[in-house]
C-alpha cells in the first residue's frame, strides 16, 4: 500500500509575481523527499489557465519544464471553471498503474494578487482541501496593507505613520488629500499600491509633484494607495512558523542597493544584501521576535510568514512594517535563510509545513457546519 503523502503544488499565476513563483516552485521540487511524498505539478498561467503535469518521479532540472505545453487530454481550464475540477482532484491524478487516489494537501506557491490574497485559499476551503499556508482572512489580510495595519493598530504594534484612500476619493479630493499628507507625514514619504507584493509600484516621493506621480503610478496596480511617513532606519525581518503556537525565527536583516528595497534592489541587480542574523543587541532581537509572533497573531495567521520592521537609526526603535503571508521560498530567500539559522533545514521546513496545514485542516472538520 503506497503510504506516500500526495501532495499538490500549485504554482505560476495571473500576478506580476509569476516569475519569482516559478523560482519558488522549481527550489521546492528539488527539495522534496521524494521517498515521502508524492508531487502532482499544477501551473497556473499568465492568463489563468490552469495545467497539470504528470506525478513527479524526481525533481525537474529547469523552469522550463513546469509549464505543461497543453496535450489533447491535458486540463486546460479558465479559472472560473477550476471548482469542480479542483473537488474532484483524484480525477487529476496520473493513471499510472495504481488506484487513483486524491491529492492530501495542496501547497499553494502563489506570490501576489490571486495566490495569496485569500481567492486560491478560498477554493480550497471550498473543496474541503487541506492546504499550506494562511488561510482566507489571513491571505487577505496581508495582502491588503490597508486593512492590515488596522488589525496592527488593534493589537498595539508600533507603525510609522500613514494614509490611504481609494481611487474614487483621489479623483474627488486630490488637493486635500495632498495638503493632508504634506502635514501629517510631511516629505520625504512612500507611496505604495495597497494590495500588491514584491515592492512593486513604490515610490519615493520628495515633494507635491513626485507625490502625484507616485500615486498615479501606485493606481496603476491597486485601487487604493498607501502613504507612508519616512524613517531613517534599518530593515530587520522575521520568519514565523506554526498554527495556534506560532514561534518566530532569529532576526535578520536588509540592507538595500537601492534608496530603498523596491523590485529592482530584491531580485534584478544582485547587490542587496542579507545579514543574518541581524547584527542588534539580545534584548532588541528578543523583542522584535515578540512583535513578530504578535503580528502573526494579530491578522489570524497559520502555517508561516515573514514579518518585516523598522528599525530607527536614530533611537533604535521598533516598527512593524509589514507581514508577508507567501514570503519568497527558495533556498536562498530570507524565510528558509532565518529558519536554517536557527536550526531548521529547508526539507525540515517543507515537512512542517505540510504538517501544519494537515493538522489546521483536521481542526476545522471538528466544527459543526449545519450539515
Amino acid at each position: 500500500m503506497n503510504s506516500k503523502v500526495r501532495v499538490g503544488l500549485v504554482y505560476g499565476g495571473r500576478s506580476g509575481e509569476h516569475e519569482v513563483s516559478l523560482q519558488t516552485a522549481l527550489a521546492v521540487l528539488k527539495a522534496f523527499d521524494y521517498g515521502k511524498y508524492e508531487l502532482i505539478p499544477f501551473y497556473i498561467t499568465k492568463t489563468g489557465q490552469w495545467r497539470s503535469g504528470p506525478k513527479l518521479e524526481a525533481p525537474p532540472a529547469a523552469i522550463a519544464e513546469l509549464r505543461f505545453e497543453p496535450e489533447p487530454d491535458a486540463i486546460d481550464a479558465p479559472s472560473d471553471a477550476m471548482l469542480p475540477v479542483v473537488r474532484g482532484m483524484s480525477e487529476l491524478a496520473p493513471a499510472d498503474g495504481e488506484a487513483q487516489r486524491p491529492i492530501d494537501v495542496m501547497f499553494p506557491l502563489l506570490h501576489g494578487t490571486f495566490g495569496e490574497d485569500g481567492t486560491i485559499q478560498g477554493l480550497f476551503e471550498m473543496a474541503n482541501l487541506p492546504y499550506v499556508g494562511a488561510g482566507v482572512l489571513a491571505s487577505a489580510v496581508g495582502m491588503d496593507k490597508a486593512f492590515m495595519k488596522t488589525m496592527f493598530a488593534q493589537a498595539g504594534l508600533p507603525q510609522v505613520g500613514y494614509r490611504f484612500f481609494t481611487r474614487f476619493q483621489w479623483e474627488k479630493e486630490r488637493e486635500a488629500l495632498l495638503a493632508n499628507i504634506e502635514a501629517s507625514l510631511k516629505y520625504p514619504c512612500f507611496v505604495k499600491p495597497a494590495n500588491l507584493g514584491s515592492s512593486v509600484g513604490i515610490s519615493k516621493a520628495r515633494n507635491r509633484e513626485e507625490l502625484a506621480d507616485a500615486v498615479s503610478t501606485a493606481l496603476r496596480y491597486d485601487r487604493k494607495v498607501i502613504v507612508e511617513e519616512f524613517v531613517d532606519a534599518r530593515e530587520i525581518e522575521v520568519s514565523v512558523l506554526g498554527n495556534d503556537e506560532p514561534r518566530a525565527s532569529v532576526p535578520g536583516e536588509i540592507v538595500s542597493s537601492n534608496d530603498f528595497y523596491d523590485y529592482n534592489a530584491k531580485y534584478i541587480d544582485g547587490k542587496s544584501a542579507m545579514v543574518i542574523p541581524a547584527e542588534i543587541d539580545p534584548d532588541a532581537a528578543a523583542a522584535v521576535r515578540e512583535m513578530a509572533v504578535k503580528a502573526f497573531r494579530a491578522i489570524d495567521g497559520s502555517g508561516l510568514c515573514r514579518a518585516d520592521f523598522f528599525m530607527r537609526r536614530s533611537d533604535g526603535r521598533l516598527f512593524i512594517n509589514e507581514v508577508n503571508t507567501m514570503p519568497g521560498f527558495t533556498p536562498f530567500s530570507m524565510y528558509p535563510l532565518l529558519w536554517q539559522e536557527s536550526g531548521v533545514s529547508y526539507r525540515e521546513l517543507l515537512d512542517t509545513l505540510i504538517e501544519l496545514a494537515i493538522e489546521r485542516h483536521g481542526e476545522r472538520q471538528k466544527l459543526d457546519y449545519g450539515g
